[in-house]
């Protein structure tokens, strides 16, 4: 198994969806043989996308035209990102919920993905997902309380937009691992750590 492990948290050892995303990697792989690459998406400060970022597969890379020693290390960087998102076979991703979406360094590396050709294509009957092979494990941990039943859902767009972006890359049913009300007192936190680390164990591995 290939396993892709991403964290996007800027918060290091004080991160739930760290702590989460390390457990679900540890469940998974527990007895079993896992190549495991891991991205600390903070540490390595991912660029915004650019032409000259996009990976080279991209039609709109071109559009950079010749890139000097910075930008061509920036571009092999996105091809790595891709080709090691392409060769997984689970990808456990620590998602932090900030100002209601997701960060932008977890952006920034989604935006890599986003390949015609590669991870999706259009077709007569509209687009189609070519990464549907993969399993996708989302620990994402928000301040607030954003369920479906919750007044403030309608201000939730970390987990929708992630359901959003992978259904459209064909991976139509990632799981979440959601930890809630992490702001709202320490026993409202302390439940929800407690709901996700179990929720964590009861993972298929």
């Amino acid at each position: 198994m290939k396993l892709l492990h991403i964290d996007s948290s800027i918060l290091g050892g004080g991160s739930v969806s760290r702590e989460l995303s390390a457990l679900i990697v540890q469940r998974l792989t527990q007895g079993v043989y896992a190549e495991v690459t891991y991205r600390d998406l903070v540490a390595e400060n991912l660029p915004h996308l650019t032409p000259a970022t996009l990976p080279a597969a991209h039609p709109a890379s071109a559009m950079a035209g010749p890139l000097d020693a910075t930008a061509q290390a920036a571009r092999d960087d996105s091809d790595r990102i891709l080709e090691e998102f392409l060769a997984s076979d689970v990808v456990v991703i620590g998602a932090p919920m900030y100002n209601f979406t997701i960060p932008s360094q977890l952006k920034a590396w989604i935006d890599r993905l986003g390949v015609p050709g590669k991870t999706f294509r259009y077709t007569e009957h509209g687009p189609e997902g070519l990464a549907g092979d993969k399993r996708v494990i989302v620990a994402l941990a928000r301040g607030g309380f954003y369920r479906a039943e919750s007044a403030a859902v309608s201000a939730e767009h970390a987990e929708s937009y992630l359901k959003a972006v992978f259904g459209f890359l064909g991976i139509t049913q990632p799981e979440f691992v959601v930890a809630e009300g992490l702001s709202t007192g320490d026993h409202n936190k302390t439940q929800a750590l407690a709901s996700a680390r179990d929720a964590i164990q009861q993972l298929a591995a």
